[in-house]
């Protein structure tokens, strides 16, 4: 296995399901003038040598490449199938027709979801001709790999429903946990950066609150800690960076990481 020294992260979008600000909201932080209380939906690039992946494609998918600069990608790792977390999957059409076939890994149900969601992408008769082409990697609960990297899936509950976080060398990335069992803790422990959801301060059936985001890295033990999908009843991005502990952070868009 390749060892790869440094990761490059970019975070496309920090928001969680509908975004900040919201549509209509007269909520103070929806029309804060500050940039950093502007989320698109949650994704992240990740970059190594020659190689760009993004977790996750939602709504914004294409503004969130276009804003990055991105020319390429390698592939598209998902976490589930939620709206905000696949809808931009036709948007990869332009990285299709320059690259060819885009690789995507997920889960069997995430990817069964997908195929109903974009049955037309995976037509194998008279297919529209400006429809992209994925390749399908079924991911399970163990490693795999992808451009020599290997990568480590964290198994979590987003209510009842199956998410997966992933572990990139030492950076571990995990999105819309509510529940994460010790053995699966186990795999990111000490990790150098984890970057974890945290919805709100009030607690959420299917989120990790703030409170809740706080004792999980403190169970990680991380070097540094970010915090991502971010609701606007969170509260104001520079109040609320002010009451974390040193080591931990409010995510924004377009913040870039090294590891």
């Amino acid at each position: 296995m390749q060892i790869l020294t440094q990761l490059k992260v970019t975070f496309l979008g920090t928001g969680t399901s509908q975004g900040i600000p919201i549509i209509g909201s007269k909520h103070p932080v929806c029309l804060s003038n500050n940039p950093k209380d502007r989320r698109l939906r949650v994704s992240v690039l990740v970059e190594w040598d020659a190689y760009t992946y993004v977790v996750d494609c939602g709504p914004d998918f294409r503004y969130q490449m276009l804003r990055a600069g991105v020319e390429k990608i390698n592939g598209i790792l998902f976490t589930h199938e939620h709206a905000d977390h696949v809808l931009g999957l036709d948007d990869i059409r332009p990285f299709y027709f320059r690259q060819g076939d885009i690789p995507v890994y997920g889960h069997k149900r995430v990817l069964n979801s997908l195929k109903k969601r974009f049955d037309y992408v995976f037509k194998t008769k008279n297919k529209y001709a400006g429809a992209p082409s994925v390749i399908l990697n079924r991911i399970k609960n163990e490693p795999f790999e992808i451009s020599g990297l290997k990568v480590i899936p964290v198994n979590g509950k987003h209510d009842r429903l199956q998410v997966f976080g992933f572990k990139f060398n030492d950076f571990a990335y995990l999105t819309d946990m509510k529940t994460v069992k010790d053995k699966e803790v186990e795999k990111i422990k000490n990790v150098k950066v984890l970057v974890v959801n945290a919805l709100r301060i009030d607690p959420h059936r299917s989120h990790f609150n703030l409170e809740e985001a706080l004792e999980f890295i403190k169970k990680v033990n991380p070097e540094k800690a970010y915090l991502t999908h971010i609701s606007h009843l969170l509260g104001f991005h520079d109040e609320v960076e002010k009451t974390l502990p040193e080591n931990v952070f409010l995510a924004y868009d377009e913040l870039q990481i090294t590891i």
